[in-house]
């Protein structure tokens, strides 16, 4: 039998935890998973791009689990109905081939990307930090500010979207859970005097949404939208204000925004910076940029932590997944011969 945790367990989960809590333990999970990177078997993700978006599959395995995610991302589905984007995950055994843990990864992989960046921001961003710009106000807006205020106590937003309602419902979710929110008329507006900047717009272009002169000093980006070939949000020139940390570099350079520089652009893997062989951020004064695309040791980490968590409740229910015949060499002892025909 495999674990599985569906649509309403998820949110039964999410709503008597909390997402902010829920983000906040994430962390170590994923802190736990990253200090170990060198362990993990690491490919970049295998995408399938249509003139509609694009699925993709991405896979990481250790010594004994295996985990892979479905994913897609559809940026004109808004318009017709559907979501941008939508997931599932799987863990399974690595000595056996078995899968032993399936969950829906729609609302997780939103759970996960905000606690990607908050852990991140916790090592490179100022330790004062607390007002955020945040242009995109889209399905992932609001775990990224619950997640920033869990981990680094930001309780400030400066929020810009090029959807007035999509601002609209972002002040409606978030202003009754104390956050002190500005609603800007521009990028440039949301960025002044922000501390952190994160970027999270779904247009797969190559944009230009942040810009070098709304970068203050000190500032730390986190630009988490670039998640494609020929898809970016910031100026290249912000590239170069300071050091560029990513998840896997073989992925970034594909789909991050530093796909709009030089292949040998130099970037620092967040892993070097917490086991301590690359530094993060070395003064006040000092632009940091995260460039991240999602990876899939974030996947794991985050199905890992909900395996855990749910075990033992009725949020964990056993499918009959596996086909498991008597006798492991006579699969088609369980189907047997069609009876004949009266």
């Amino acid at each position: 039998m495999t674990g599985f945790v569906g649509v309403d367990a998820m949110v039964r989960w999410v709503s008597t935890h909390g997402a902010e809590r829920l983000m906040s333990e994430m962390v170590s999970y994923l802190e736990a998973d990253y200090r170990r990177w060198t362990s993990f078997d690491k490919v970049e993700r295998m995408a399938s791009h249509t003139p509609f978006g694009v699925i993709e599959l991405m896979p990481v395995s250790d010594p004994d689990t295996y985990a892979f995610k479905y994913v897609n991302g559809h940026p004109f589905n808004p318009g017709r109905g559907y979501q941008t984007v939508t997931a599932f995950g799987v863990l399974a055994d690595v000595h056996n081939g078995y899968p032993v843990f399936l969950s829906e990864m729609t609302l997780l992989t939103a759970l996960r990307t905000a606690a990607t960046s908050a852990m991140v921001a916790r090592h490179l961003a100022r330790p004062d930090a607390r007002t955020m710009a945040m242009i995109g106000a889209g399905s992932q807006a609001e775990f990224q500010a619950l997640a920033f205020r869990g981990v680094l106590g930001v309780d400030r937003l400066r929020v810009y979207d090029v959807d007035p309602a999509a601002t609209a419902k972002l002040v409606r979710n978030l202003a009754p859970m104390g956050f002190d929110i500005v609603v800007c008329d521009s990028a440039a507006e949301a960025a002044r005097g922000a501390d952190i900047v994160t970027t999270c717009t779904a247009d797969k272009a190559s944009a230009t949404v942040l810009h070098d002169e709304d970068v203050a000093s000190g500032m730390h980006i986190n630009a988490i939208g670039g998640d494609c070939p020929g898809k970016t949000e910031l100026d290249p020139a912000i590239l170069s204000r300071g050091p560029v940390f990513v998840e896997y570099t073989p992925q970034t350079r594909i789909e991050g925004e530093i796909q709009r520089v030089a292949a040998d652009f130099p970037v620092t893997e967040f892993w070097e910076v917490l086991a301590g062989s690359r530094a993060g951020r070395t003064s006040a004064e000092q632009v940091t940029v995260f460039d991240s695309v999602g990876f899939a040791i974030e996947d794991f980490s985050a199905l890992r932590f909900l395996r855990d968590s749910v075990a033992g409740t009725d949020l964990a229910q056993q499918i009959d997944l596996v086909a498991a015949p008597d006798d492991p060499k006579d699969l088609f002892g369980m189907v047997g011969a069609p009876v004949p025909a009266l």
